[in-house]
Parts: C-alpha cells; sequence; structure tokens
C-alpha cells in the first residue's frame, strides 16, 4: 500500500497541529473520565467531604469545569508572547475559596453539564494553537516570573486539572 503525504507535512504549523491535537484529545479523555466518575456517583458520594481540602466531591468536578476558561486564558496570554502578571497562589486559593461557597450547592446535572460544554470549547481553543504559539514562553507570575510556554501552562493546567482532581476524587471514595 502507498501513502500519499503533503509536501507540507513536516512543515512547523503542520506538525504543530498535529502537537495541539494530541493535548486537546488528552483534555477531553480526562474530561470524558471526570464525566462518567460524576455521573456514576450517589448523592452521598457527591456530598462527600474531601480531606485536607473541605470541598465537596461536587463542587470539585464543578470547580474544573469553571476554570477552563480561565486556565486556557492564561495559556493564550502565553501564546501571544504575553507575560502573566498579578496571578498568585493566594488569589487561586480565594477563586477556589469563592466557587465553593458560591456553588455549594451545585448539581450532579449542571457540573457534568459545564463540564461538558468547557471541556469541548477549551479542547477547540488548544486545537487552534500553532506550533509556534505552543512553544511561546512568558514570564508566568504563578510560577515565580519563570518564564514558561505555552504548552507548559496547558499541561499543568487544563490538561492535567481533571485527572488530578479525579485521582483525588476517587481515593477520597475509595474507587
Amino acid at each position: 500500500m502507498t501513502t500519499h503525504t503533503s509536501p507540507h507535512a513536516d512543515t512547523p504549523s503542520r506538525v504543530g497541529s498535529q502537537l495541539a491535537s494530541a493535548l486537546a484529545d488528552r483534555l477531553e479523555q480526562g474530561v470524558q473520565a471526570l464525566i462518567a466518575f460524576a455521573s456514576a456517583l450517589s448523592d452521598a458520594e457527591w456530598q462527600t467531604r474531601v480531606p485536607h481540602d473541605g470541598r465537596t466531591v461536587g463542587v470539585i468536578v464543578h470547580h474544573v469545569a469553571s476554570v477552563y476558561p480561565l486556565e486556557i486564558q492564561l495559556a493564550l496570554t502565553v501564546a501571544n508572547g504575553n507575560p502573566v502578571t498579578g496571578v498568585t497562589t493566594a488569589d487561586v486559593d480565594e477563586m477556589n475559596a469563592h466557587h465553593a461557597t458560591e456553588h455549594a450547592g451545585v448539581t450532579k446535572e449542571a457540573a457534568v453539564e459545564l463540564l461538558q460544554k468547557n471541556g469541548s470549547a477549551a479542547a477547540a481553543a488548544i486545537r487552534a494553537l500553532s506550533e509556534a504559539q505552543l512553544a511561546q514562553a512568558a514570564p508566568v507570575s504563578l510560577y515565580a516570573g519563570a518564564p514558561l510556554t505555552c504548552q507548559f501552562v496547558l499541561e499543568d493546567h487544563a490538561v492535567r486539572h481533571s485527572y488530578h482532581h479525579l485521582a483525588r476524587l476517587r481515593q477520597t471514595l475509595g474507587r
């Protein structure tokens, strides 16, 4: 069998779209795993508090869904060569605490719907990035001003987020 490839198959933009697509695929796999997990929870499990965190399982699922737009915004800031300034761990903690209070009664259906919607939008935004944008580095205040690439910011936040919390939720519920 003969395979025909485009003469531009190895150009940086083509490679970048493949990398962006792979990152988006990993994000979507994490989203789907968290949706499957959350959808199977009982009401009691949904309301279980996560040790050393204090938030309920349901609030954490909603949290993951609700921060995808912000995580993508931060990555796009870096992709455009601009520094991320004024974002600290204390800011993130304050945002998470406010979210937990505001969404304490979130339903499973609402959280899963938001997770699907925002996860899809995040994946689409990632797929639109070029190799050059993924490789672009800029100072990020959340990491003491270290110059980080857009790809790193994506992998450490949006792509990793559902996997990180899913592991903690499974541990909490013994699943």
